[in-house]
């Protein structure tokens, strides 16, 4: 079976995979894009899971100001490398944490990593964090948070 190079490109782009594994995980789906995403975000996630022991001694402290200044929050988001930590992926999901700190009070991490995610109600905060894991490979976390408001 022929695969698609723009069908390669897309997935790499989507998924954050190498070329190979991208023409792979189409192969094997018989060029089934949905399906080819799905076992390219397990195999990230199976990845990063064996990674879980590392130390994320890296990582950025992220702002979020809501509109009309009476709302914000800082949160401090960890990776294992500076490389991760410049991505565009990782400052993404850094941005989007700390808008859904502001969002309410969290009483722990936990709390805040089952919470429905504000763009996604169909979403929690911990599988938008999984993506992006499955995306870079690296061990992520959330290392302290903090809500303001006046």
């Amino acid at each position: 079976m022929t695969i698609d190079i723009e069908k390669i490109k897309k997935l790499r782009e989507e998924t954050g995979a190498g070329v190979m594994d991208a023409k792979k995980a189409l192969e094997e789906t018989g060029g089934d894009y949905a399906k080819s995403v799905k076992i390219l975000m397990e195999k990230g996630l199976a990845k990063a899971e064996k990674r879980a022991d590392r130390a994320a001694g890296q990582g950025l402290v992220f702002c979020y100001i809501h509109s009309g200044a009476k709302v914000g929050s800082l949160l401090m988001l960890a990776c294992e490398t500076d490389f991760v930590a410049k991505t565009e992926e990782f400052q993404k999901l850094g941005k989007e944490i700390a808008m859904q700190v502001a969002t309410e009070e969290y009483a722990s991490t936990d709390d805040l990593l089952d919470a429905e995610y504000v763009r996604d109600a169909g979403m929690k905060v911990k599988d938008l964090l999984a993506e992006t894991v499955a995306k870079l490979g690296e061990k992520i976390e959330i290392r302290a948070f903090t809500r303001y408001s006046i």
